[in-house]
């Protein structure tokens, strides 16, 4: 993945929280309050991935993290499990796209791990002690923004070893003795 700022990641967190709480808002008459939560973090969880796969250097692999999403999501939606369970599911949807995605090895993927399960924590406790939308959102992506802070181990996985400066060389310098040998053989009769 490309690498976002903390700063970006505040930005996306405020966006959230003003569309699920104006959701909230305009739908609240309309649709029954406890499906109406499901559905906004149902939609906050698509957009959250939709802006780490856009923010993505790769471009495998996009249809299939949307499509698992989807799936993930429907069978949660049909079982209809208490919302902080369906916040999790959201939650950890969006920790394996950033375990895969974005983290070399497994120290980095499991602070990451601890860092979702920190902004749960953050959102559980601003939605108890205030029971805003807005800002049980805004608490739970404004922690998840802190994963840019998680250093990053170990060689990148889409690095090829020819890349670097000495292995380019060598290849380079195999590629002329392999042509070598081929035009001697080539001329031997």
């Amino acid at each position: 993945m490309n690498a976002p700022r903390f700063l970006e990641g505040v930005i996306v967190a405020l966006l959230a929280a003003l569309a699920g709480s104006a959701l909230v808002f305009l739908l609240a008459g309309v649709v029954a309050a406890p499906l109406l939560l499901r559905l906004v973090v149902a939609s906050i969880g698509l957009c959250y991935v939709l802006y780490l796969l856009a923010r993505s250097g790769t471009r495998a692999g996009k249809v299939s993290a949307v499509v698992a999403w989807a799936l993930f999501t429907g069978v949660t939606l049909a079982l209809d499990p208490p919302l902080l369970l369906h916040v999790c599911i959201q939650v950890g949807l969006i920790w394996m796209l950033r375990a895969i995605g974005v983290h070399r090895s497994v120290l980095p993927a499991l602070a990451d791990l601890g860092l979702c399960a920190a902004s749960i924590a953050a959102a559980v406790w601003a939605a108890e002690r205030t029971g805003s939308v807005f800002l049980a959102i805004w608490c739970l992506l404004l922690v998840q923004a802190a994963f840019v802070a998680i250093p990053r181990r170990g060689r990148p996985r889409d690095d090829h070893p020819a890349s670097s400066g000495t292995d380019a060389r060598r290849f380079a310098r195999a590629h002329r003795s392999a042509e070598a040998a081929l035009r001697r053989l080539s001329t031997v009769r």
